[in-house]
């Protein structure tokens, strides 16, 4: 049962000497400033954004747009159970997630969104670039 436990083969590795003393001064800072990973592709005239939330349904994922920023957040919550002593270890994080885009030059009205085997992938039309405005002006 307890092989189960990882453990670290470089008791004396001066990276691990470093990362220890960030997680002693700052706490567990990652658990405060929680956030999930992103691929953000240009596709030519679209954007594709995938957004790592495994263990989430679609019904905790939220995704909302104010203004030019779009805002995906999703909700854990902890499951209580009677045997809270029963713990080895534990490492899942519990509590909201959440980032925000910048989405200036994209279509709002016309974002899609689908969630498959633990990744959110939105589709996101870009805004018609305007035609340069520049010109020569020949010298007399």
């Amino acid at each position: 049962m307890f092989d189960l436990i990882p453990f670290g083969r470089r008791d004396r590795d001066l990276y691990r000497y470093f990362d220890d003393f960030d997680k002693h001064f700052f706490g567990n800072a990652e658990k405060m400033f929680a956030g999930f990973r992103t691929d953000i592709m240009d596709k030519g005239d679209h954007y594709i954004l995938q957004a790592e939330l495994p263990g989430f349904a679609k019904e905790d994922i939220h995704i909302d747009i104010d203004g030019d920023y779009l805002t995906i957040s999703a909700q854990h919550d902890e499951v209580v159970d009677d045997k809270k002593d029963s713990y080895i270890r534990k490492e899942r994080h519990y509590g909201s997630f959440s980032r925000s885009f910048n989405i200036a030059d994209v279509k709002a009205d016309e974002i899609s969104a689908k969630y498959r085997h633990g990744v959110l992938e939105l589709n996101m039309p870009k805004t018609a670039k305007e035609a340069s405005k520049t010109r020569k002006i020949d010298i007399e």
